[in-house]
């Protein structure tokens, strides 16, 4: 189950409480998530990007264990998060900013066996992660 209310106990959520962020092309920025996991030992993150009017895209996927997969548009060498176990975050470092990385960036977490690196999510999910604004990304 997803749970993004400072009030939920015992449930899987993130948090993003970074605002707006505002940068010159060339920069670097750095989106903050943080996580809690009750589900199980090894979750994995996500991070997605949304640009006006369009859903959500994938963007990477990081394993606690390990893993690591980035979509084939948001290569490694500019896309790139790893997971901080001891702070339980996985915050988004983009680098090499560009006008086209302006979006909102959205952290979501999923419990799973399967490696699955695509998040099947509920219509009750979708609007959850909808919900959990990160702040949005302005490059000028």
């Amino acid at each position: 189950m997803f749970c993004s209310s400072s009030e939920c106990k015992g449930e899987d959520k993130v948090i993003q409480e970074q605002g707006d962020v505002i940068a010159a092309e060339g920069d670097t920025v750095t989106l903050g998530c943080r996580f809690e996991a009750t589900t199980t030992a090894y979750p994995y993150l996500f991070w997605y990007k949304q640009e006006i009017n369009n859903f959500p895209k994938y963007v990477l996927q990081r394993g606690t264990s390990g893993t690591a997969d980035n979509a084939q548009e948001f290569p490694k060498d500019r896309f790139d998060a790893e997971v901080d176990k001891t702070q339980n975050s996985v915050p988004l470092k983009i680098q090499k900013l560009q006008l086209s990385d302006s979006a909102v960036y959205y952290c979501a977490l999923q419990p799973t066996v399967t490696g699955n690196t695509k998040t099947l999510m509920s219509a009750a999910e979708k609007a959850n992660l909808l919900n959990q604004r990160t702040g949005s990304v302005e490059i000028f």
